[in-house]
């Protein structure tokens, strides 16, 4: 089994002072990880990955199993000694509500803690109002929330929410009539959604909530330091770096889609190039039925020579985006990810890549281009990861800051 690369060893980290609290919860959250990277570990495969004794190593294990995050599977037998018995994350330990707000249509969620989506609600609309989404929440929540037991109602790590941010400049994009998205200005969302659901709320655009699916569940954690672009309705971006996700001074960390980009009338935007509703105008002018895009984003019609266009301009557009974002932030890898097919994101990372290799890098390090696993839910489950994230991950600013205001 390959060491990775990405994990600080906990034996590395201070263990002094106000510090001590965090070396604890910090070296189980580094289990935590290992173990959900790699699927079932033994304690001795922690031991060496984390440069822990094997003593310490059990009792991190072993608190964790107890608290009902880690679940015992069977022995490896065949071996010299005693059975081997790894463990890996119980889908019981925690769970979390996500609410995607999008262009078209909103999603409720519930996760656990394997990432999986156990149940939900969704919601259409032309498009998408504050008074409308808040009633959706506020019924669905409670239908929800009355469908789990005692035990997992006690396991609710929070309320994660993705949306755009400033989505009342959008209006033209969206369809929206002049003013109809302009109470989303003064909206206190986490305060109304926190009257409602007494769980603690986490705000994020909706691209780095879909990096945080990523990043939490996916396939991408091998790479330390890497680009997400989700495509969406809208194209947006998130960040991983030193093997955390990083939100930026405002939570707008990579907003790619506001970067100026040459297109065929001179410099656009990024988002004006690259998402999902310019695809959805392509379509509908060629005289064809766009609505397998949202009705069911992992299976499209054919949309035939809309489609080859839109991809062929949306990855020229994405090329110089990459080139211009590896400029500033030496990220090893571009992960596409998006409200689309397999088949589609496939193509468009193939096609990037080859726009890649057209522009002038010299001076730039090489960047791999791969798809994203996650796919058209990405968003909700990535705003349902946040809580998960926050209570769960190996984020070490944030757990040594919490451990020194807490002394």
């Amino acid at each position: 089994m390959p060491e990775p690369a990405d994990f600080t060893q906990a034996s590395d980290l201070p263990i002094s002072g106000a510090d001590q609290a965090g070396v604890r919860v910090y070296n189980e959250r580094l289990a935590l990880s290992l173990v959900r990277r790699f699927g079932q570990l033994s304690k001795i495969e922690v031991a060496r990955m984390t440069g822990l004794s094997v003593q310490s190593t059990s009792t991190i294990m072993n608190r964790l199993s107890e608290e009902g995050l880690l679940k015992r599977e069977a022995p490896l037998r065949g071996r010299v000694g005693q059975p081997t018995v790894p463990v890996s994350i119980d889908p019981e330990g925690a769970f979390a509500f996500g609410l995607k707000i999008g262009r078209r249509s909103s999603d409720l969620v519930l996760v656990d803690f394997a990432g999986k989506i156990r149940d939900g609600e969704s919601l259409d609309y032309p498009y998408p109002t504050p008074e409308e989404l808040l009633a959706f929440a506020q019924s669905a929540l409670p239908r929800l929330t009355a469908r789990l037991s005692p035990r997992q109602k006690a396991r609710l790590a929070g309320l994660g929410v993705a949306l755009p941010f400033q989505l009342w400049s959008w209006s033209d994009e969206i369809g929206a009539p002049a003013g109809a998205l302009d109470g989303w200005r003064s909206l206190d969302l986490a305060g109304e959604l926190g009257r409602h659901c007494g769980l603690p709320i986490t705000i994020c655009n909706d691209a780095t909530s879909a990096c945080a699916a990523e990043y939490y569940f996916g396939d991408a954690w091998q790479e330390r330091d890497y680009l997400y672009l989700f495509v969406g309705d809208f194209l947006g971006g998130g960040l991983v770096l030193n093997s955390s996700l990083y939100l930026g001074r405002t939570g707008n960390a990579a907003a790619v889609g506001s970067m100026p980009v040459p297109g065929e009338r001179g410099l656009a935007q990024l988002i004006h190039l690259a998402s999902i509703y310019q695809l959805e105008r392509r379509v509908a002018d060629a005289g064809l039925d766009p609505s397998s895009i949202w009705l069911t984003p992992d299976v499209w019609a054919d949309f035939g020579e809309p489609l080859k266009l839109w991809l062929d301009e949306a990855a020229r557009a994405l090329a110089y985006a990459i080139v211009s974002a590896i400029s500033v932030i030496d990220v090893g890898a571009i992960v596409i990810d998006g409200a689309t097919p397999p088949s589609v994101r496939q193509t468009l990372c193939l096609l990037t890549a080859a726009e890649l290799e057209k522009l002038d890098r010299r001076g730039l390090s090489d960047v791999r281009v791969f798809p994203g696993v996650i796919g058209p839910n990405a968003r909700a489950i990535g705003a349902a990861a946040l809580p998960l994230i926050k209570n769960f991950a190996r984020d070490r600013d944030v757990l040594f800051k919490e451990a020194a205001s807490e002394g």
